[in-house]
């Protein structure tokens, strides 16, 4: 075992004093200056950490102050509703004045009768046929009393009877026997006013006696030979979509002429018998139809466009002489309205008036244009 390590006086070193006085080589000890503390930067600070978010304490609301904001919000809601009404009654007065019509009224009518006609000529064609009988038949009571309160005669028993014996034939018989049947109608109305005239003994003159016979088979075609041209065409194959354009494209000619008239007519068209009718509400028929034609045409009626445009001008040239001509019936015997049956529209032939004539072109055109006819 080595000696403990002593100075050279033999007393043994402390372990500070032996590392301190230990150098290399014997050497002396190497100096450390000294440090002044004052000399030493000071530590950085650390950084704070960051303070929790305060948790959220929500308000109480009290039942009195959440039922004043819902009456509050009643209030405004109600207030937005009363000003959108006075808006819109307002426009439906201008538009009344203008054209003699109530727009909510004429609107909501139109679409119901619409809903009617369509649903059953979606679903089950056969329900049309009662629906065409009863319009033949309101539509013959109508003008009858209409045409009897100018004066003329007019014996209502007679022209229904016929009438829906006409209008039947249209779907249940043959082609050729609904003109027969027509022709007997026609025959059968004129010869019983003669007979009845004959005994009645009144003085009238034999004008108004021929006028009175006229008329009478005049209603007969407008009204129930005309509806049963619909039923004709219904019947045939595919029938029930060509009876619902031409009933469409007649309808977005009258929303087309009564749109465009409202919006910018200034010009009219035929002063003398209706004069709120105007040259730029027909422009807005013509392209309603031409658009309406086409988009059937293509998508329903399975035809080419073309066919689709001289299918909405056919029935744009029938559903405005159709209407034209009602007005001169009107005009001729001093009333505005055949009835006021449909509130907005007036009578049931009022709203008739564009789509009875047009069941000629649209049956004419079947059988020209169509993939499906069969003359039957």
């Amino acid at each position: 075992m080595s000696d403990p390590i002593g100075d050279a006086e033999g007393q043994p070193l402390r372990r500070r004093g032996a590392r301190d006085s230990a150098t290399p080589n014997g050497a002396d000890p190497i100096p450390v200056p000294p440090v002044d503390p004052a000399a030493v930067p000071p530590r950085p600070p650390l950084p704070r950490p960051a303070a929790a978010p305060a948790p959220h304490q929500s308000v109480p609301v009290s039942a009195a102050a959440m039922r004043e904001q819902l009456r509050q919000a009643r209030g405004d809601f109600a207030s937005n509703v009363t000003q959108a009404r006075e808006h819109l009654d307002q426009a439906n007065e201008r538009i009344k004045a203008r054209t003699g019509r109530d727009l909510i009224l004429a609107t909501l009518v139109g679409l119901a009768f619409g809903a009617v006609l369509l649903g059953s000529l979606l679903f089950f064609k056969e329900l049309f046929v009662p629906i065409a009988l009863g319009i033949a038949v309101l539509g013959i009571f109508e003008l009858s009393r209409a045409l009897r309160a100018a004066g003329r005669r007019i014996d209502l028993v007679p022209q229904v009877g016929v009438g829906v014996l006409l209008v039947l034939a249209g779907y249940f018989a043959p082609a050729w026997l609904s003109w027969v049947t027509l022709l007997f109608a026609v025959v059968f109305v004129i010869v019983w006013r003669l007979v009845a005239q004959m005994f009645a003994k009144d003085g009238r003159t034999y004008g108004d006696v021929l006028t009175d016979a006229v008329v009478g088979g005049f209603v007969q075609i407008y009204v129930p030979f005309l509806t049963s041209l619909a039923l004709m065409l219904l019947r045939q194959e595919g029938g029930q979509w060509w009876v619902l354009a031409f009933i469409a494209v007649a309808v977005a000619s009258d929303t087309g002429a009564y749109t465009a008239g409202v919006a910018i007519g200034k010009h009219p068209m035929a002063p003398r018998i209706s004069p709120k009718k105007t040259w730029e509400g027909f422009g807005g028929a013509v392209i309603a139809a031409g658009a309406a034609g086409v988009l059937l045409a293509l998508y329903m009626l399975e035809m080419p466009w073309w066919a689709g445009v001289v299918f909405g001008l056919a029935i744009l040239l029938s559903a405005t002489l159709g209407d034209l001509g009602e007005s001169m019936i009107k005009r001729d015997i001093g009333i505005k309205d055949m009835s006021s049956w449909l509130p907005g529209h007036g009578g049931l032939l009022d709203r008739l008036d564009s789509i009875l004539p047009s069941t000629v072109p649209a049956l004419s055109l079947y059988f020209l244009l169509s993939p499906w006819a069969v003359l039957t």
